[in-house]
């Protein structure tokens, strides 16, 4: 990316001053993505634990009680991850865009929330039958499975966009 005038929204993103200070400031962006990846570990890890109590590990934590407790480290998380992501985007909005890694994290971050707010929206609603002692029902475990492959798949997607 040139520091030319913008003639397209996506070089006017690009020549905003965030963005060239994302791109000449030495240590700002290496700053930024240490901000966006430590957020990352307490979102993914947050999703991961109450991911593998659904799937039947510490069955004597109630899932309730798990969802109260991760549940706002998963929503401070994305107060992290979510502007330190944008920020890291703008320095290079045209190269990430055409970037597959980058086009599939995106996708894979959307099937992450609607399945997390199917998850929310449905079986969630009858956890006080499954809370404790029993197995969580196929549905919840499935959702647990599909959550735990797309954040995966986040993971390794934001590894490769330095490589493809």
């Amino acid at each position: 990316m040139t520091d030319a005038p913008a003639t397209t929204p996506i070089a006017a993103i690009e020549g905003s001053p965030l963005a060239l200070a994302m791109r000449h400031e030495l240590w700002l962006y290496p700053a930024v993505e240490i901000v966006h990846i430590a957020g990352f570990v307490v979102l993914v890890g947050s999703i991961a634990m109450f991911d593998l109590r659904l799937l039947g590990l510490s069955r004597a934590l109630p899932v309730r009680l798990m969802a109260r407790h991760l549940l706002p480290w998963t929503g401070g998380a994305l107060l992290v991850i979510v502007p330190t992501g944008l920020l890291m985007f703008i320095a290079h909005a045209s190269d990430f865009l055409v970037n597959r890694a980058f086009q599939l994290k995106l996708a894979l971050i959307l099937i992450a929330g609607v399945n997390a707010a199917l998850f929310h929206a449905g079986v969630f609603r009858t956890v006080a039958q499954w809370d404790t002692a029993v197995a969580p029902p196929l549905a919840a475990r499935i959702h647990a499975g599909v959550s735990l492959a797309s954040w995966l798949g986040v993971i390794a997607c934001g590894r490769l966009l330095a490589y493809l």
